[in-house]
């Protein structure tokens, strides 16, 4: 398939951005796979493309984050290897169960996220993880690693910002580093996809590798700005991503109701 100059121009960028924003906050994927799409490749090959691209990012902001130890690697295993399992659990059963009130209910969750996030000043400016006994963090790593994994399955969208708040909320990691181990735990579910789409050959190379190198760009100084300004840098990046996701969702719950009722008259 081939896509003009300028569209290819205007798809970097998107992606681009996209990775400097999942690197830091999460949710790149609510930029880029909307521009995927804008440039006209079909909706299998949009998401194969973004896997690919997403993939390559996040290793390069895993790596980042991991240099300047900024990222909890036993922990973050734990949870990838708990997020492994349960996105393909969560896949699964969200071929049998009605989407849209899944999507109801996240809809009234979203609202409630982003208001903590802009009262509590102070959420995810201390690092105080280690206050928790050892044992326990495990199985809280396990946890998270086994919710925003089944999230990743049944819904998909923002799981990196998710992660983010569950290791902040939960596990007391300041948002540096919560940010740094949900880029390991994402980096689990991103390769099993990767997998999946290059076997059924739903990469478009030629499309996929300049737009993977300008998501890896995106994800590299992100990472940067991340570690260097931590919380006051991540926590509005956050609320932004949530803003789009909460669009996103109620777009797809009720945007479309709306368009088959003007059909109708």
């Amino acid at each position: 398939m081939y896509i003009s100059l300028q569209a290819m121009i205007f798809l970097c960028f998107c992606v681009f951005l996209a990775g400097f924003v999942d690197s830091a906050a999460g949710g790149g994927g609510l930029i880029s796979i909307p521009a995927y799409f804008f440039v006209g490749l079909p909706a299998h090959t949009a998401i194969g493309c973004n896997k690919f691209s997403a993939a390559c990012g996040t290793t390069f902001s895993a790596f980042r984050f991991f240099k300047n130890g900024a990222l909890e690697w036993r922990i973050a295993l734990v949870s990838a290897l708990f997020s492994f399992i349960s996105s393909y659990l969560g896949m699964k059963i969200a071929l049998g169960i009605d989407q849209v009130f899944l999507k109801k209910a996240m809809i009234l969750i979203l609202p409630a996220i982003a208001v903590i996030l802009l009262l509590k000043r102070n959420f995810g400016n201390e690092n105080k993880s280690k206050e928790i006994p050892q044992k326990k963090t495990f199985v809280l790593a396990a946890l998270i690693g086994a919710c925003v994994g089944f999230y990743d399955g049944l819904i998909g969208p923002g799981t990196g910002t998710i992660a983010i708040i569950a290791y902040s909320a939960w596990m007391k990691y300041d948002l540096k580093t919560a940010s740094g181990n949900a880029k390991l735990l994402n980096l689990a579910s991103n390769y099993a996809s990767l997998t999946a789409v290059l076997i059924n050959n739903k990469v478009i190379f030629s499309i996929a590798i300049p737009a993977a190198v300008c998501g890896i760009i995106g994800n590299y100084l992100g990472a940067g700005f991340a570690l260097k300004k931590g919380a006051a840098f991540i926590r509005p990046l956050m609320i932004v991503v949530i803003i789009l996701l909460f669009a996103k969702l109620f777009y797809d719950v009720f945007g479309k109701m709306i368009l088959r009722s003007e059909e109708r008259r």
